[in-house]
C-alpha cells in the first residue's frame, strides 16, 4: 500500500521522511491552503457568517502537485500540528485535495519514530469542534478588523501608515497604554534604609544587619529627620543579640515549561524576544539538522498551556536523574504539577524528546540559540522531576539600646544542606539577594554584646510599576484570558510592526499614536478594550472546541452590538489631537504638525492636501565619537535602524548600535551604549579589547534598589 503522509513545513516533513524511510512519502503544504480573500470581507452575513474561501495566493501550483500525489496513493493521511490551526488546516487540505475516507488525519505531540508510527497505527476522522472554533476566530477576527480599520485609517489621519484594529491586539495594547498611564500619575514616595556595620566585641569580623523596628513594632523610615535619629541613637547606644530563630526551608523545583513560561524565561534569561522563541521552539519541535546526527526533532509541541508529562516518560526520567545524579536526587514517583484550570490541557508540558541528548552533547553541531533554548528547556524538565533543594536558616534581631529606646536590625543567614534540583543550575545559581550565607557568619549566640564598626542610610523612593516586557506581558496576557499560548508572540510582533508600540532596552513603551488608537478604541469600541469581555470571548472559543456550543453562536450574539457601534464612529465627529511643532512651513507660512509614517514621526504641513509639504524630523541620540556632532538615527532602505553622523558627508561615521560619545580609552575603537539590569554600560565594539565601563547616573536617585 502507498502511503502519502502531509504535513505543514518542508523542515517537519524531512524529520518524518527519515524516520519512516521508504514506507510513506512526506509531502508539506507550506502552512494554510486556503483562507478567506484579501480584498474582500469574504463571509456571507445574510448565510449565516458562512466563510467563502479561497485558494491562499501563491498555493494554485502547490495544490495541483498535492492533488496528483494524492491520487497515485492509496492511503493518505493529514499530519499537521496537534491544535485548532492544525486541524482546521487539515479539514481545509481533506476539502480542497478531494480526500476520500473519514480516519485520515493522524496527531503526535513529538516527533519521534515510535510517536509517528504510532500516530499512523490509529488515524481518527477530523474533529470539526477544533475547526469550528478556528473558524469562529478568524470570522471573527475578520470581521473586528474589516469593520474597524477603515474606520480608525479615515478619522486618524497620522502619516501614510493604515491603521488597523484586532479583536486580542487591542486589548494587549490598552494594557500597555494603562501601564503607561499608572507610571504618569505615579507620585513617589521617599523612604530610608539603615544600615549598620557590627562585630562581636572580642572579634574583629564585620556583618551587616538592616534596621527594622522600634519596640519591636515595625517601622518604616520615611524622612531624614528619622533617619538621623536611629543613626545617633546607634552611635550611643549598646548593641546586643536579642534572639536567634534556626529553621530549615525547602524549595521545590518549578514545573516544565508551558509556551507562556517558556517566552518569559527566554526573555529573561537568554534576551530572546517572544517571536524568535517560538520560531527557535518551532524549529526544535520540527527537526533540525545535527551535525552527524542528521534530521532530527528535539522537543515535544511547543504551542500548550499544560503542565503534564506522560506518565512513561517521566517513570523513565527518574531512572536517568538517578544514574547521572544519584538515587537522593530523584524522587519516590515522579512530581506532580496541576494544570491551571483556564488551560485546554491538550498536549503535555514542553519537554526534551530524549534525555540522552543533552546540550552537552549538541556544542558545536547546532545554532548558538538553537542551543540555548533547547538547555533551558531541558534543564527546567529534568529539574522539575527532581527532590526539593533544604536550607539550613537563621534569622537574627539585634537591639539598640540608646537607654531611651530599642530600636531593632534584622540579620538573615542561609547554608545549603542538599542542592537537590539546583544542582541542574549550578553554573547559573542566583544568590538569594539579602540572606548572607550562614558559613560567612562569626558564631552567634542570644545575648552577645555587639559593637558598631559603622552606620549608612540611604535615601530611596518608592517606583511605579514597570512598564512591560515580553516576559511580562505574556504572563499579564495568560493572566487576563487575553490570546492563547498560539498567539501571544504574534500580538506582541503585530503591535511592534504597526508602530502602535516601540521598545526602550526590554522594555515596551506605547508610541504616540499607539495611545491616540487606544483612546479612540475605548470611546467608540468600549467592548473590544474590555479584558473581561475579551476572556470571555476566548473563554466561548475554548466551548465550541469542546463541542459545547456551535460556532455560528457567538457572532450571532457579537455581530449586531458590532454594526451599532461601526454606525456610531463612522456618523461621529473625532478631532485627532494635532501636535503642533515650532517649524514654520516655508511654502505657505502655517506652523507644521507632527505626523507618524513607517519610518517614525515626520513633519507636515496642516493644509493639506492643499500644501503637501513634509520634513523628516532629525533628532540627535547622541554625540559623535569622531568628530563630537550629533548621531541621529537613520534607516536603510529596508528600513533597519542605524546611526549615523549629522555632519556626513564631512564625518563618514555610522554604527548599528547606538555610539558612545567617546572612543574607547583602551583601544580607540568605537564604544557602544548599553543597558543591562537598570544601569548603564559603554562597552568596546572591539571584540579582542572587551573594555566596558560602568556610567555614573547623572540623575537623583529614585528606585528602591
Amino acid at each position: 500500500m502507498k502511503k502519502l503522509i502531509i504535513v505543514e513545513s518542508p523542515s517537519k516533513a524531512k524529520t518524518i521522511q527519515k524516520y519512516l524511510g521508504g514506507e510513506a512519502a512526506v509531502m508539506a503544504s507550506m502552512g494554510h491552503v486556503r483562507d478567506l480573500p484579501e480584498k474582500s470581507l469574504g463571509i456571507d452575513l445574510a448565510n449565516n457568517f458562512e466563510p467563502q474561501y479561497v485558494i491562499s495566493p501563491g498555493k494554485e501550483k502547490l495544490i495541483k502537485d498535492l492533488a496528483k500525489a494524492v491520487k497515485e496513493h492509496d492511503e493518505v493521511y493529514l499530519a499537521t500540528d496537534p491544535d485548532r490551526e492544525g486541524e482546521a488546516i487539515s479539514w481545509h487540505l481533506k476539502t480542497a485535495l478531494g480526500i476520500t475516507g473519514d480516519k485520515v488525519r493522524i496527531e503526535f505531540h513529538e516527533i519521534s519514530p515510535k510517536a509517528v508510527k504510532n500516530a499512523l497505527a490509529m488515524p481518527r476522522e477530523i474533529n470539526m469542534s477544533l475547526v469550528d472554533s478556528q473558524q469562529a476566530r478568524r470570522v471573527l477576527d475578520r470581521l473586528v478588523g474589516y469593520k474597524i480599520s477603515p474606520i480608525l485609517s479615515k478619522k486618524i489621519k497620522s502619516g501614510q501608515m493604515a491603521k488597523s484594529a484586532g479583536r486580542v491586539q487591542s486589548a494587549a495594547l490598552k494594557m500597555i497604554v494603562d501601564r503607561e498611564r499608572e507610571i504618569r500619575a505615579f507620585v513617589p514616595e521617599e523612604y530610608w534604609n539603615i544600615f549598620a556595620s557590627l562585630s562581636k566585641v572580642s572579634e574583629t569580623k564585620t556583618f551587616k544587619a538592616k534596621f527594622s523596628d522600634i519596640g519591636g513594632k515595625k517601622f518604616k523610615v520615611t524622612c531624614e529627620e528619622e533617619a538621623k535619629k536611629i543613626e545617633n541613637a546607634a552611635k550611643q547606644g549598646k548593641f546586643y543579640i536579642d534572639s536567634i530563630k534556626k529553621g530549615e526551608s525547602v524549595s521545590k523545583p518549578a514545573p516544565p515549561f508551558t509556551t507562556s513560561t517558556m517566552q518569559q524565561e527566554a526573555n529573561n534569561r537568554l534576551n530572546m524576544n517572544s517571536d524568535r522563541c517560538m520560531r527557535i521552539a518551532q524549529q526544535l519541535y520540527e527537526g533540525i539538522e545535527v551535525e552527524g546526527e542528521g534530521h532530527i526533532a528535539l522537543i515535544t509541541y511547543m504551542r500548550t498551556d499544560s503542565v503534564r508529562v506522560s506518565p512513561e516518560f517521566a517513570f523513565s526520567t527518574i531512572c536517568y536523574i538517578k544514574n547521572i545524579y544519584g538515587n537522593e536526587y530523584a524522587p519516590d514517583k515522579p512530581n506532580f504539577y496541576k494544570t491551571s484550570d483556564k488551560a485546554q490541557d491538550a498536549h503535555e508540558a514542553i519537554r526534551p524528546i530524549s534525555l540522552e541528548v543533552t546540550p552537552k552533547s549538541l556544542e558545536g553541531k547546532i545554532e548558538r540559540d538553537q542551543l540555548r533554548l533547547y538547555k533551558l528547556i531541558y534543564e527546567r524538565y529534568l529539574a522539575s522531576q527532581m527532590t526539593e533543594a533544604r536550607y539550613n536558616t537563621m534569622n537574627v534581631h539585634i537591639v539598640c539600646d540608646d537607654g531611651k529606646e530599642q530600636f531593632g536590625y534584622t540579620l538573615k543567614g542561609k547554608s545549603v544542606v542538599f542542592k537537590g534540583y539546583t544542582i541542574v543550575y549550578e553554573a547559573t545559581a542566583e544568590s538569594d539577594g539579602e540572606d548572607e550565607t550562614i558559613a560567612n557568619l562569626p558564631a552567634l549566640n542570644e545575648g552577645d554584646k555587639l559593637k558598631l564598626k559603622d552606620i549608612k542610610s540611604e535615601q530611596k523612593f518608592t517606583k511605579p510599576p514597570a512598564r512591560y516586557t515580553d516576559a511580562t506581558l505574556v504572563k499579564a496576557m495568560e493572566e487576563n484570558g487575553i490570546g492563547r499560548p498560539s498567539t501571544y508572540a504574534s500580538i506582541i510582533s503585530v503591535l511592534a510592526k504597526r508602530k502602535y508600540t516601540e521598545k526602550e532596552g526590554k522594555h515596551i513603551l506605547p508610541t504616540k499614536i499607539g495611545e491616540t488608537v487606544c483612546e479612540y478604541m475605548e470611546e467608540f469600541f468600549p467592548d473590544i478594550m474590555n479584558l473581561t469581555f475579551t476572556a470571555r470571548m476566548e473563554g466561548a472559543l475554548d466551548k465550541i472546541a469542546e463541542g459545547g456550543m456551535k460556532w455560528q453562536e457567538i457572532l450571532q450574539g457579537y455581530y449586531p452590538v458590532l454594526e451599532k457601534r461601526v454606525t456610531y464612529a463612522r456618523k461621529s465627529k473625532y478631532n485627532f489631537p494635532v501636535e503642533e511643532s515650532d517649524v514654520i512651513c516655508e511654502k505657505c507660512g502655517a506652523k507644521m504638525v507632527y505626523k507618524e509614517g513607517k519610518y517614525g514621526r515626520f513633519l507636515a504641513c496642516p493644509n493639506f492636501p492643499e500644501c503637501r509639504n513634509v520634513k523628516s524630523i532629525v533628532e540627535p541620540v547622541g554625540k559623535c565619537p569622531k568628530c563630537g556632532g550629533d548621531v541621529v538615527k537613520k534607516y536603510t532602505k529596508s528600513k533597519k535602524v542605524f546611526y549615523g553622523c549629522s555632519n556626513y558627508p564631512a564625518c563618514d561615521f555610522s554604527s548599528w548600535d547606538l555610539p558612545a560619545p567617546s572612543l574607547c580609552p583602551q583601544c580607540a575603537s568605537v564604544m557602544k551604549v548599553s543597558n543591562a539590569r537598570g544601569k548603564k554600560y559603554y562597552i568596546c565594539t572591539n571584540k579582542t579589547c572587551g573594555h566596558k565601563e560602568l556610567v555614573a547616573s547623572q540623575e537623583p536617585k529614585k528606585d528602591n534598589e
